[in-house]
């Protein structure tokens, strides 16, 4: 109760600052310092976690609930917006897992890698073929076979995309043996 008093707390003092900040021009100098994170919108968190968590071995650092407010509407721009988030640290890199509750009309997309819109997240794995058959059992399956780069920069390079039951894509990179770390 305390952690969600905060949460308001914080939410009404940025909303603040918000309000208050003036706007930038077009021709104020910006810089993107790094990627914070990378959002996936999914149908169970808990299914979502059994995959991320226990199967890919990635550490599970907090789940919040966010209630339909102003603040969370103007943040992802949906009207009646309601949401539990659960953030994943990969290595190198974090997920967040975002299961809306609300609003009801929600739909579910699969989109095909070639659909505009469609994104995925390519990791370095090492035993591409163990990890195919560890994620299977979940719902996670490739959409072709493993190819290998035969020439080029990438040569010996083995790679396959696989997608999971909500429709996300993933793409898994297994460098050759004689590969520079």
């Amino acid at each position: 109760m305390a952690f969600s008093r905060l949460l308001v707390g914080m939410t009404v003092a940025f909303a603040a600052t918000v309000a208050s900040a003036q706007p930038a021009t077009r021709d104020e100098p910006f810089r993107i310092k790094r990627v914070d994170h990378t959002g996936i919108t999914v149908s169970s968190l808990e299914d979502s976690l059994k995959f991320w968590v226990d199967a890919m071995g990635f550490k599970h650092l907090y789940t919040w609930t966010f209630e339909t407010s102003p603040f969370i509407e103007q943040v992802v721009g949906v009207p009646g917006a309601a949401m539990r988030l659960a953030m994943i640290e990969a290595p190198g890199h974090m997920i967040e897992l975002l299961e809306y509750t609300a609003p009801d009309d929600r739909k579910i997309y699969k989109p095909r890698s070639s659909d505009v819109g469609s994104v995925h997240i390519a990791f370095n794995v090492e035993n591409i073929d163990a990890l195919l058959a560890h994620i299977a059992s979940l719902g996670w399956l490739p959409v072709g076979d493993v190819q290998t780069v035969e020439s080029g920069e990438r040569k010996g390079l083995r790679l396959i995309y696989v997608r999971g039951p909500d429709g996300v894509t993933l793409e898994f990179l297994q460098l050759p043996e004689d590969a520079p770390k």
